[in-house]
Protein backbone atom coordinates (compact mmCIF):
# COMPACT_ATOMS: atom_id res chain seq x y z
CA UNK A 1 0.00 0.00 0.00
CA UNK A 2 2.46 2.71 -1.38
CA UNK A 3 0.83 5.80 -1.31
CA UNK A 4 1.95 8.42 -4.44
CA UNK A 5 3.09 11.33 -2.43
CA UNK A 6 3.40 13.53 -5.60
CA UNK A 7 -0.38 12.68 -6.54
CA UNK A 8 -1.09 14.22 -2.99
CA UNK A 9 0.88 17.31 -3.50
CA UNK A 10 -1.06 18.11 -6.66
CA UNK A 11 -4.30 17.62 -4.65
CA UNK A 12 -3.16 19.54 -1.90
CA UNK A 13 -1.29 22.30 -4.04
CA UNK A 14 -4.54 22.20 -5.94
CA UNK A 15 -6.81 22.62 -3.58
CA UNK A 16 -4.36 25.27 -1.87
CA UNK A 17 -7.45 27.72 -3.56
CA UNK A 18 -10.02 25.35 -3.22
CA UNK A 19 -10.85 25.85 -6.99
CA UNK A 20 -9.54 24.01 -10.31
CA UNK A 21 -7.65 26.51 -12.42
CA UNK A 22 -11.24 26.92 -14.76
CA UNK A 23 -13.48 27.61 -11.77
CA UNK A 24 -10.60 30.44 -10.88
CA UNK A 25 -10.95 31.80 -14.15
CA UNK A 26 -14.37 32.28 -13.65
CA UNK A 27 -14.70 33.56 -10.09
CA UNK A 28 -11.93 36.06 -11.49
CA UNK A 29 -14.64 37.47 -13.83
CA UNK A 30 -17.05 37.49 -11.92
CA UNK A 31 -15.72 39.76 -9.89
CA UNK A 32 -14.08 42.17 -12.68
CA UNK A 33 -18.42 41.95 -13.89
CA UNK A 34 -19.45 42.68 -10.22
CA UNK A 35 -16.91 45.69 -9.56
CA UNK A 36 -17.98 46.90 -13.55
CA UNK A 37 -21.74 46.60 -12.51
CA UNK A 38 -20.97 48.66 -9.32
CA UNK A 39 -19.39 51.41 -11.03
CA UNK A 40 -21.92 51.70 -13.52
CA UNK A 41 -24.97 52.04 -11.05
CA UNK A 42 -22.81 54.85 -9.22
CA UNK A 43 -22.05 56.61 -12.24
CA UNK A 44 -26.03 56.57 -12.95
CA UNK A 45 -26.23 57.61 -9.44
CA UNK A 46 -24.84 60.76 -10.02
CA UNK A 47 -25.71 63.80 -11.67
CA UNK A 48 -23.18 65.54 -14.12
CA UNK A 49 -22.92 69.17 -14.09
CA UNK A 50 -24.82 70.74 -16.95
CA UNK A 51 -22.37 71.27 -20.06
CA UNK A 52 -22.19 75.33 -19.76
CA UNK A 53 -23.73 77.21 -22.42
CA UNK A 54 -21.49 79.61 -25.30
CA UNK A 55 -23.97 82.12 -25.04
CA UNK A 56 -27.34 83.12 -22.81
CA UNK A 57 -30.40 81.93 -24.39
CA UNK A 58 -33.89 83.91 -23.42
CA UNK A 59 -34.45 81.26 -20.32
CA UNK A 60 -31.57 82.52 -18.24
CA UNK A 61 -32.47 84.81 -16.08
CA UNK A 62 -30.25 86.41 -13.20
CA UNK A 63 -31.84 85.22 -10.00
CA UNK A 64 -33.27 88.02 -8.28
CA UNK A 65 -31.47 89.31 -4.95
CA UNK A 66 -33.47 89.40 -1.96
CA UNK A 67 -32.49 91.92 1.07
CA UNK A 68 -34.11 91.42 4.14
CA UNK A 69 -36.22 94.57 5.19
CA UNK A 70 -34.89 95.97 8.40
CA UNK A 71 -37.07 96.18 11.03
CA UNK A 72 -39.15 99.85 11.53
CA UNK A 73 -37.59 101.73 14.32
CA UNK A 74 -39.74 101.91 17.55
CA UNK A 75 -40.83 104.83 18.08
CA UNK A 76 -43.72 106.37 19.85
CA UNK A 77 -47.45 105.96 19.08
CA UNK A 78 -49.31 108.13 20.98
CA UNK A 79 -52.60 107.24 19.51
CA UNK A 80 -52.14 103.39 20.37
CA UNK A 81 -52.05 101.35 23.51
CA UNK A 82 -49.84 101.43 26.23
CA UNK A 83 -48.99 97.10 25.21
CA UNK A 84 -48.11 98.70 21.98
CA UNK A 85 -45.72 101.08 22.98
CA UNK A 86 -44.52 98.58 25.47
CA UNK A 87 -41.19 97.87 23.45
CA UNK A 88 -40.74 101.14 22.72
CA UNK A 89 -40.68 102.04 26.50
CA UNK A 90 -38.12 99.23 27.11
CA UNK A 91 -36.23 100.38 24.52
CA UNK A 92 -35.39 103.36 26.56
CA UNK A 93 -35.61 102.99 29.92
CA UNK A 94 -33.49 99.72 29.39
CA UNK A 95 -30.69 102.38 28.26
CA UNK A 96 -30.58 103.90 31.70
CA UNK A 97 -27.34 103.22 33.19
CA UNK A 98 -27.61 105.53 36.76
CA UNK A 99 -30.66 104.27 38.70
CA UNK A 100 -32.47 106.75 40.07
CA UNK A 101 -35.37 108.81 39.20
CA UNK A 102 -34.80 111.48 37.76
CA UNK A 103 -32.72 109.85 34.95
CA UNK A 104 -35.82 107.22 34.08
CA UNK A 105 -38.02 110.35 34.07
CA UNK A 106 -35.54 112.08 31.86
CA UNK A 107 -34.79 109.54 29.52
CA UNK A 108 -39.08 108.95 28.97
CA UNK A 109 -39.54 112.49 28.43
CA UNK A 110 -37.13 112.56 25.92
CA UNK A 111 -38.29 109.86 24.02
CA UNK A 112 -41.55 111.62 24.03
CA UNK A 113 -43.23 110.11 26.98
CA UNK A 114 -45.25 113.05 28.92
CA UNK A 115 -44.20 113.72 31.99
CA UNK A 116 -46.92 115.22 33.68
CA UNK A 117 -48.55 111.92 33.25
CA UNK A 118 -45.20 110.07 35.02
CA UNK A 119 -44.54 108.46 38.65
CA UNK A 120 -41.80 107.39 40.30
CA UNK A 121 -40.21 105.86 43.54
CA UNK A 122 -38.05 107.39 46.02
CA UNK A 123 -34.41 107.52 45.21
CA UNK A 124 -33.44 107.14 49.13
CA UNK A 125 -35.82 104.95 51.71
CA UNK A 126 -37.38 106.29 54.62
CA UNK A 127 -33.75 105.27 57.08
CA UNK A 128 -31.70 107.33 54.54
CA UNK A 129 -30.37 104.64 52.80
CA UNK A 130 -30.45 104.11 48.51
CA UNK A 131 -33.37 102.67 47.08
CA UNK A 132 -32.21 98.89 46.19
CA UNK A 133 -34.77 99.34 43.33
CA UNK A 134 -36.93 102.23 41.24
CA UNK A 135 -40.06 101.57 40.15
CA UNK A 136 -41.38 104.05 37.53
CA UNK A 137 -44.81 104.45 35.71
CA UNK A 138 -46.67 106.36 32.93
CA UNK A 139 -50.34 106.70 32.78
CA UNK A 140 -50.71 106.07 28.68
CA UNK A 141 -54.55 106.38 27.29
CA UNK A 142 -56.21 104.58 30.44
CA UNK A 143 -53.39 102.03 31.36
CA UNK A 144 -50.20 102.03 32.77
CA UNK A 145 -46.96 101.06 31.25
CA UNK A 146 -44.47 100.14 34.45
CA UNK A 147 -41.02 99.53 34.92
CA UNK A 148 -38.98 98.70 37.69
CA UNK A 149 -34.84 98.31 37.58
CA UNK A 150 -32.25 97.71 40.74
CA UNK A 151 -29.79 94.84 42.36
CA UNK A 152 -33.63 93.77 44.45
CA UNK A 153 -35.30 92.94 41.31
CA UNK A 154 -32.54 91.82 39.32
CA UNK A 155 -32.91 94.42 36.82
CA UNK A 156 -34.78 95.98 34.57
CA UNK A 157 -38.30 94.58 34.30
CA UNK A 158 -41.60 96.28 32.83
CA UNK A 159 -45.37 95.32 32.73
CA UNK A 160 -48.54 96.95 31.00
CA UNK A 161 -51.41 96.94 34.13
CA UNK A 162 -54.89 98.59 34.23
CA UNK A 163 -55.11 101.82 36.17
CA UNK A 164 -55.63 101.62 39.86
CA UNK A 165 -58.96 102.72 41.16
CA UNK A 166 -57.07 105.74 42.10
CA UNK A 167 -56.15 106.46 38.64
CA UNK A 168 -52.87 105.95 39.64
CA UNK A 169 -50.45 103.44 38.25
CA UNK A 170 -48.10 102.78 41.54
CA UNK A 171 -49.05 101.99 44.46
CA UNK A 172 -47.78 104.39 48.34
CA UNK A 173 -46.75 108.01 48.15
CA UNK A 174 -44.63 109.07 45.15
CA UNK A 175 -42.31 111.21 44.21
CA UNK A 176 -43.03 114.49 43.33
CA UNK A 177 -41.81 115.32 39.54
CA UNK A 178 -40.94 118.87 39.68
CA UNK A 179 -38.19 119.39 37.66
Amino acid sequence: MRHNVSSQRSVVAGSHLGRSAPSRAVASATRVGVAVGLVLILAACTNPAPAPSSSPSETDSVAPTTTETPAPALALQPAASAADNQAYFDSVASTVTTIDGRSFVDALTAAGFDKTQMEVTFDRTDADLAADTIQFAIRFNGECLLGQNGPASGGYHSAVSALLGSGTCLLGTTRSIDW
